[in-house]
């Protein structure tokens, strides 16, 4: 019979969340360049949804456009990505830059941002990302469709969920990336989320719902599988919840479409009332409708009225009674 092995590490949310730096004043002048690309970096990573934290590379450019008021930034910045995953909570300036030898992926974007009253923001920013080339023979990337690599990363999170010390069942969140060894050996990276569904139950894994991001634990894998004898080893990290708060009595734990409204309703009415800076920092990621819910009504609340009630800036008024029925008692 052969060995196989699972390594789980557990990480800490006191050795893996430290403070960053604080961010720099952003400036109209040339000198303020390296604030400005903090700024966007920052700005970046928090938009970046999938797949590996970026970290800055180099400044390849700085243009300044001065205003009456303030000034116009555009940046032309060199990014590298990191082995961190964005399920990682670790900061991205902590992060390891991927090296050649992991198959290394770049990116080059354009960053323009406005400067107020020392007050910057970015107002638009796109990425060219590609896969740094090498001479070294090392495992070539494959998609992340592919047939053999999902079958790998499928035995692995069927293993992994044989972990009896798992308080609940973990599901596929994405495959980060497969690498295709010699011999149709390959090796996977793929993050997991935990679920409603405790360990050893007899629900349908297919049928578990994945926790809302803040409150569920997180797991990040590394599989090897070989063609010759089958999978290898798993090895995982695990990363806290965000939200710890404890549940009021007879509360349940809110997990991901538990509300036959979709979150992108109540945001299509939010951004059809609500000012632009205020959408922006709503919790897009959490896609749990209480979560977006929470965040949601107390803005709406203070917003002005429109004054065309039967086409609130394009948004049919059935969305917002369809959001009423889901969130709001009988």
């Amino acid at each position: 019979m052969k060995g196989f092995h699972i390594v789980v590490l557990l990480s800490s949310a006191v050795l893996l969340v430290s403070a960053a730096p604080a961010l720099q004043l952003v400036t109209c002048t040339a000198e303020s360049g390296a604030a400005a690309a903090r700024l966007a970096m920052h700005r970046i990573n928090e938009n970046h949804r999938h797949g590996y934290k970026f970290k800055l590379q180099e400044i390849q450019g700085n243009k300044v456009e001065k205003k009456n008021d303030g000034c116009n930034l555009e940046l032309q910045l060199n990014l590298q990505e990191t082995v961190c995953h964005v399920v990682n909570p670790k900061h991205f300036e902590e992060c390891q830059i991927r090296g050649e030898g992991e198959r290394a992926v770049t990116a080059n974007c354009t960053v323009k941002m406005s400067v107020k009253n020392t007050d910057a923001n970015v107002t638009k920013y796109e990425c060219d990302t590609r896969q740094v080339k090498t001479n070294l023979d090392v495992p070539v990337l494959v998609p992340l469709n592919s047939t053999e690599g999902l079958k790998s990363v499928n035995e692995a999170v069927s293993k992994f969920n044989l972990n009896a010390t798992n308080k609940h069942h973990y599901i596929l969140k994405e495959v980060g990336r497969i690498r295709l060894g010699s011999g149709k050996d390959y090796y996977a990276e793929f993050a997991l989320v935990e679920t409603h569904c405790p360990m050893g139950s007899r629900i349908n894994p297919e049928a578990c719902k994945p926790l809302c991001p803040d409150r569920a634990h997180h797991a990040f894998c590394k599989s090897t599988y070989l063609n010759a004898t089958g999978l290898q080893s798993v090895e995982c990290e695990f990363y806290p919840p965000s939200n710890t708060t404890a549940l009021g009595p007879g509360e349940q734990e809110p997990a991901m479409a538990i509300h036959p409204v979709p979150v992108a309703l109540p945001t299509m009415v939010a951004m059809a009332i609500l000012p632009l800076k205020a959408v922006a920092d709503l919790p897009l990621d959490a896609y749990c409708l209480p979560v977006v819910a929470v965040a949601i009504l107390p803005m709406l609340a203070e917003a002005p009225l429109p004054t065309e009630v039967m086409a609130i800036n394009f948004v049919p008024v059935a969305l917002l009674t369809m959001v009423a029925m889901a969130i709001l008692p009988v």
